[in-house]
């Protein structure tokens, strides 16, 4: 995995950056120090004019060739999504963030080996985005819980991994990257993935783990580990330990099968592979503030 794509000035293009959404992130994104350097809108119709002071091309060729963008957040319809991956793979974007929920699932898993075929990167689809605290937010993470600071951060629950994040950052203790993998089964960096990436960061000095029951991600995140060696500490919390049997969960991927997906199974594996894993927020809260010294944080006002 290619670590410079995670870096504060990789330069960021949004597709679908003239829609409602894409418009008001492109501001916020811009505000925030991201390195936004275009859009793009595919429709042969649609209007090219500039976004402020954001140039908005008819294709990611276009945007790459004129900005050298490395990296696109993906903020079209669920149904446009495949074209939209198709466009930036063709013009060479490394990665790729698709906040978009609803995704097909055909598309999907044509988008996740078409990212593998062309060796990009592919955060989502259903992801809230990616962030390096007071340098760099690709997609919508809550500036109120983003402060630099020592945790590598990776969820699948949005929410749950604001709310927790937020606590700590009031105990002063902040994030080095944050990236929402999302809860859909079908997606593309998975937990396991980006261990070597968190294991090489050197500002990252543990990690948080905000999962889910239901799918293997955190079996898998615990081979991971182990094969690894990881050598920082895992802190985890498990989001629907207590749902009765046969309930819906909220995202698409917390289906169990057989004895794997269950808490029971997902906190054993992390457990044998030295994860600290917590059943209440307070709890994970604090484990990580009474390990991780405050003062190591770099403290920044919550904006």
């Amino acid at each position: 995995m290619d670590s410079t794509l995670f870096e504060p000035n990789v330069p960021v293009i949004i597709q679908g950056i003239t829609g409602r959404a894409g418009r008001t992130h492109a501001q916020l994104m811009q505000r925030y120090g991201t390195n936004l350097v275009g859009g793009v809108v595919a429709s042969a119709s649609a209007a090219r004019d500039p976004i402020g002071s954001i140039p908005v091309f008819g294709s990611c060729r276009e945007a790459v060739a004129r900005t050298a963008a490395r990296a696109s957040l993906i903020m079209v319809p669920p149904l446009n999504v495949l074209a939209a991956v198709e466009d930036a793979l063709a013009g060479g974007i490394a990665l790729l963030v698709a906040v978009t929920e609803g995704v097909p699932v055909h598309d999907a898993l044509k988008i996740v080996q078409m990212a593998r075929a062309h060796d990009a990167i592919l955060i989502g689809p259903s992801t809230p985005g990616i962030a390096i605290p007071g340098r760099m937010k690709i997609g919508f993470l809550p500036d109120t819980a983003l402060i630099p600071g020592p945790l590598g951060v990776v969820s699948k629950s949005g929410t749950l991994s604001y709310e927790l994040c937020y606590r700590l950052a009031q105990r002063g203790i902040g994030q080095s990257l944050w990236i929402g993998g999302g809860g859909d089964p079908v997606k593309g960096a998975r937990f396991g993935d980006l261990v070597p990436l968190f294991q090489q960061r050197a500002e990252t000095r543990a990690l948080l783990v905000i999962g889910e029951i239901g799918g293997s991600e955190e079996e898998d995140l615990a081979d991971a580990l182990i094969r690894a060696r990881f050598s920082k500490p895992v802190f985890a919390i498990l989001a629907g330990a207590t749902a009765p049997e046969g309930v819906t969960m909220g995202h698409a991927g917390a289906l169990i099968h057989g004895t794997r997906g269950t808490a029971a199974s997902k906190t054993a594996a992390l457990g044998a592979a030295g994860v600290r894993v917590h059943a209440t927020m307070r709890d994970i809260v604090e484990d990580v503030a009474g390990t991780m010294a405050p003062a190591a944080a770099i403290t920044q006002p919550v904006r």
